[in-house]
Formats: C-alpha cells, sequence, structure tokens
C-alpha cells in the first residue's frame, strides 16, 4: 500500500475471509483505508445458509441486499428483503440473517464505528446469543439453516 491513505479499493485490493457464516470482501476498514468511522463489507452467503442470531455490543449496523433475497431479523421482526432493501440494527439489538432460499445471497453490512477505544474493543464482537430463550426458538417451523463452521 502507498505511503498515503487509499482512497479506492478496487476489487483486486479487497481483503478477502471466509468466516463460518459468509466469504467477505472487505472493502472499508483501517487496514485497509484511512477509515476510524465505517466498516463496509460485501458478504456472500450459500443458499440455505445463515449468520443466526447474535449482536454487536457497540456498533450500529446497516445490511444492504444487493443480490438474492434474505430473511433479516432486526429484534423478533422478522422482513423478507430483497435487493436494494435494507434493515437497520443499532448497536446491540440482537438480529439475524438467513438465506432459506435456492439462490445465494449477496449483500453489503455497514457498521460503524470501525475503530473502537480499547475498553470497548475487549468486549466480543459479534456476540452469538442463538442458543438463548427466545432466540433459539423464534425460528420455529422455518427451514434450518447451515454455517460455514
Amino acid at each position: 500500500m502507498p505511503d498515503s491513505p487509499a482512497r479506492f479499493i478496487q476489487i483486486n485490493d479487497a481483503a478477502r475471509e471466509t468466516n463460518p457464516w459468509t466469504n467477505n470482501e472487505w472493502l472499508c476498514r483501517p487496514d485497509l483505508v484511512e477509515a476510524e468511522k465505517l466498516l463496509l463489507v460485501r458478504a456472500n452467503m450459500a443458499p440455505m445458509h445463515c449468520h443466526p442470531f447474535h449482536c454487536h455490543p457497540h456498533r450500529e449496523e446497516i445490511i444492504y441486499v444487493v443480490h438474492g433475497r434474505a430473511e433479516q431479523w432486526v429484534g423478533d421482526e422478522c422482513r423478507i428483503l430483497s435487493a436494494g432493501e435494507m434493515a437497520h440494527i443499532p448497536p446491540g439489538v440482537v438480529h439475524a440473517t438467513y438465506n432459506p432460499h435456492q439462490e445465494p445471497l449477496v449483500f453489503l453490512a455497514i457498521l460503524s464505528p470501525a475503530k473502537l477505544p480499547d475498553e470497548l474493543a475487549a468486549v466480543q464482537d459479534p456476540q452469538d446469543v442463538s442458543d438463548q430463550a427466545p432466540w433459539a426458538t423464534l425460528r420455529q417451523g422455518r427451514p434450518e439453516c447451515q454455517t460455514l463452521a
């Protein structure tokens, strides 16, 4: 990377990673650009996969669907989001993204802030609550999901 901060991230510059839920292409985070307030990842979720109920204690998030359909939960509310639609998740609010459909799901996750003070950065993020009530039974009767783990 050049001495000056990056202002553009082209597809070959994206930081790629696989986590238990999605294959990710990081486009904005502090190690790529001089970002302190924004994180941006393009997440690719296979059919019948999910990111089960979890929360980000100190970050707010926007989920913006690029391709496919998401069964998006914010708290105990659920909507099917299609391309061009989004959900806003305040800090600490439990949420989940499921893809119970036959087509892949591609979405942007935008989180803020990118950098947290040390005492907040020490808190696990994301925090999985999918085995706790009421989250463990909220989707009863719906298709089960898989993770990459």
